[in-house]
């Protein structure tokens, strides 16, 4: 919510005005999870470009997975499972380590049947 809050576009007024739509980060659990995502990141520091641990969790990036860990849900990302990327951090590879499911939104929208139909 905060990352997208910081646009000045309709999503972060959308955002600003049900901001009841997302879950907070601050219980207990999700910051134990998000402590595990830490320590994740921060082992694997080593082989990534410099910087790199600190972009990450600047983030909400490690926030998402975090929450997922502790509400089993679904991380859905646009970024692709690299397993050489060196760098930097990608949802994906951290979700894999952690055994976080993800998917992208393509696969979302395939998985819920979505379907764009234009008016005639």
């Amino acid at each position: 919510m905060d990352e997208l809050t910081k646009g000045n576009d309709d999503l972060a007024v959308w955002v600003k005005n049900n901001s009841g739509f997302f879950h907070a980060t601050t219980d207990q659990e999700t910051q134990l999870a998000f402590a595990q995502v830490v320590g994740l990141v921060a082992d694997q520091a080593p082989r990534m470009r410099i910087g790199a641990m600190e972009e990450f969790l600047a983030g909400a990036d490690p926030w998402l997975i975090a929450k997922a860990m502790t509400t089993g849900a679904t991380v859905v990302t646009q970024e692709v499972l690299d397993l050489k990327t060196k760098r930097k951090f990608i949802i994906p590879n951290v979700c894999q380590e952690l055994n976080v499911p993800f998917l992208n939104t393509f696969e979302l929208l395939h998985r819920l049947e979505a379907k764009f139909v234009l008016p005639n």
